[in-house]
This record gives structure tokens, sequence and C-alpha cells, in this order.
């Protein structure tokens, strides 16, 4: 008996990404449901020209959204995706094939990301495997802040996929400053509520650890000039983190 699955995307002005998604999944996903934090641009049009249904409603956090959206899947299983990524027909046709000999436990995609129009396959960033297909009933999406994680009873093994989860995450460099400091600053108020604390230096010797870890250890020097500068700005943003951790110890002190 084949199993359905339901594709869910969170948005916010995605109209440069949402439509791309969707199509990807569209010949997979037997629903598609979008949930919305009250976008400004084209998404909303984008996603009614699309057919898929759409539900609205305020931000509260990444694992907060995504544990809805399973509650309002009609199926089972729960095929994951963000809308700044498409599965590409190697993936597609695994999952057909998984929804026709009956989906058992959960299953993990290999995410290959386009940086600035190059995919890059080092630095830390491939194969970057992620849980993405399971069933509503046994999982659960846990995080405050960021870096939402997938808990799932039982803890099963995850079937890796064949193909990749393509992911346009970045579009210019000033795009990935802003996100990575964003990031940056939610982990240290994640960091800070549980009571971490750091000297004067941490920021700079931890810029200097990962710039080191991602360009040369992982190998960031192979994708040329995108590698470079994934390194640098993670590097910065390390120095952004750790600073904003020190300010809101000072704050509390």
């Amino acid at each position: 008996m084949e199993h359905k699955i339901t594709s869910t995307i969170i948005t916010f002005n995605e109209e440069r990404n949402i439509a791309r998604c969707i199509d990807a999944l569209a010949p997979i996903s037997d629903e598609i449901i979008v949930l919305d934090s009250f976008s400004t641009d084209r998404t909303i049009e984008i996603c009614r020209s699309k057919n898929v249904r759409i539900e609205q409603r305020e931000w509260k956090g990444y694992s907060n959204a995504k544990n809805h959206l399973n509650q309002l899947a009609t199926h089972e299983y729960i095929f994951s995706v963000d809308a700044d990524e498409a599965p590409d027909e190697i993936l597609q046709n695994a999952i057909f094939f998984i929804k026709k000999e009956g989906l058992i436990g959960v299953y993990e995609v290999n995410r290959l990301t386009n940086y600035c129009g190059k995919w890059i396959k080092h630095s830390g960033w491939y194969p970057d495997v992620k849980i993405r297909i399971f069933p509503k009933s046994t999982s659960q999406w846990e995080g405050a802040y960021v870096h939402e994680e997938l808990v799932v009873e039982g803890n099963p093994v995850a079937k890796n996929l064949a193909g990749h989860l393509l992911h346009y995450s970045y579009y210019s460099q000033k795009d990935h400053r802003q996100r990575a400091d964003k990031y940056s600053e939610l982990t240290a108020i994640k960091m800070h509520e549980k009571g971490k604390r750091v000297g004067p230096l941490k920021p700079y010797i931890s810029a200097v650890g990962r710039f080191v870890a991602m360009f040369f250890i992982k190998k960031g020097f192979l994708d040329g000039k995108a590698g470079f500068t994934i390194a640098r700005i993670s590097a910065l943003s390390n120095i952004y983190k750790y600073k904003e951790l020190r300010r809101l110890q000072h704050e509390n002190s």
C-alpha cells in the first residue's frame, strides 16, 4: 500500500524561493502546507497560484512553528522543507520509491548548499545530513531559539536517501553576514540562559579556530574564493556571538 506524505514549509518574505520549492515538492507530495508569519512581499500570492494550503499566524520560533505544522498535517508522514530548499530529481525518485514500498522509521537527506551561485562541497557544509521525513505521531521539534532539533521516540536509525536537498541559502555576502549574526545573537542568548560564561579573549580565539577549521581542516580552500568568504564570515560571526554573550554577562552581573 502506497503511503502518503505531507510536505511542510515555513515562510516569511520568501518570494525569491517559494515557487521553486513548491514546484519541486508537488510531484512527490500528497499535501503541501505553508505556514506564513504574515509576509509583506508576494509570498502568499505565489502560494495561492500554486494551490497549496496556506495558514498564517504570528512567529513563535522555529520549533513551535514546525510542531504546529505537524499538527496541521493530514497524513502521518511529514517531509519538512525550508522555503529556500528543493529536492533534486534523484531525491524525488528516492521518495517515490519509499512511498511505494511503505514508509518505516525516519529518513535523512543530503543537503547541498548554493552560495552566491556556487555549490559548496567542502568547508564543513557538505554533506549536510538532515532528518527530514518522519512520522508526526512520534516526533517533536525541540529548541527554544535556533538550530531546532527533531526528537523521535526510540531514536531510530535514519535511512539515507539518494540525491540532494538543494539549499539556495545565500544570494550575497551581505545576506550571509546578516543571517550569521542573527543566529549568533540567538545562540548567545541561549548560552547565557544556560549559565555559560567566557573571558575577554574567547571571541578572538574562537574566531581563529573557526577559520582554521573551516578553511584548512575541512578543506574550504577547495571551494575557492567562496570557501575563503564562508570561513571569514563564520569567524567574524563567532566574534559577534561571544561579544554578545559577554555583553549579556555584564548586563546581568
